[in-house]
Parts: C-alpha cells; sequence; structure tokens
C-alpha cells in the first residue's frame, strides 16, 4: 500500500506523475498542522529512512528492480520539496512541475545514481537528488521575480 503510493502507483499510464500527487493533499493537512520548512524536511528524512525500508521490501514481493509503480519516493521527494516552497498554489503547481520533469528526465547526475545504487536505497536517492535540483532552480526563479 505505501511503496505503491496508497494506489496511485498503479495508474496504467505516468505512475510516477500520479504517484507523485499523494504529497499535495498530505503537505497541505501538514501545513494546516503546522508542520512545514524545517520540521517538514526533518520528517522527511524520517520517511526517507522508513522508505528505503517500504520500497526494498515492495521491490522484492515484486521480483522487479524498480518498478516504475513503487512511488513512495515521489512521495517523500515532493513532501520535501514543498517544505522549501512557499504556500501558495503557483509555487506548488511550479515545484510539481520541476519536480516531475527532473524525475522522468533524469539529467546527470540523477541517471548516474539511478544506474549505479539500487534497492530500496537507489529507489529513494535518485528522487531525492531530483528534489534538490528541483530546489535550486525554485530558488533561482524566486530570484528572479
Amino acid at each position: 500500500m505505501l511503496g505503491f503510493g496508497f494506489g496511485c502507483g498503479l495508474a496504467p499510464v505516468a505512475p510516477g506523475t500520479f504517484g507523485t500527487l499523494p504529497a499535495l493533499p498530505m503537505a497541505f493537512v501538514l501545513y494546516l498542522a503546522g508542520i512545514s520548512g524545517w520540521w517538514l524536511a526533518a520528517l522527511c528524512v524520517i520517511l526517507f529512512v522508513w522508505g528505503v525500508r517500504i520500497c526494498s521490501y515492495t521491490e522484492h514481493e515484486l521480483g522487479i528492480q524498480d518498478y516504475g509503480g513503487i512511488v513512495w519516493d515521489e512521495i517523500v521527494a515532493m513532501l520535501f520539496v514543498l517544505a522549501f516552497v512557499p504556500f501558495k498554489w503557483g509555487w506548488w503547481l511550479a515545484a510539481f512541475v520541476l519536480f516531475r520533469l527532473f524525475d522522468a528526465l533524469k539529467p546527470w547526475p540523477i541517471k548516474w545514481f539511478d544506474l549505479r545504487v539500487h534497492g530500496g536505497l537507489g529507489i529513494m536517492l535518485d528522487d531525492v537528488i531530483a528534489a534538490l535540483f528541483t530546489l535550486a532552480v525554485l530558488k533561482i526563479i524566486g530570484l528572479l521575480i
């Protein structure tokens, strides 16, 4: 259930995109509860460590390495991005689009890690790097506007 992002990773097309979606209402609820910024980032570190186990277990049970429907990594990485993005719909939309772009295209060094680090850690790691790329681009955009 968690590995597949509450079922969102089972979408017949673009499972990574659909699998990222649960992060949005989760972040919204956490923001309303007063958990944002560095507190949300700290929660993401815990979810990352837990995610290594979740993704490893799901991958093992499926018998398929880095199956596209495993989307816990997308959820955690998107939550991490939203921890540092203004709580405004335009920023959240930009964060979502940029994250999906970096996660799908996997520019260097994301692709390098994706090809060399396997198992639960590998599944989680490339998305965290995509999240860092997303935050860097959003920071530049923020400085320009």
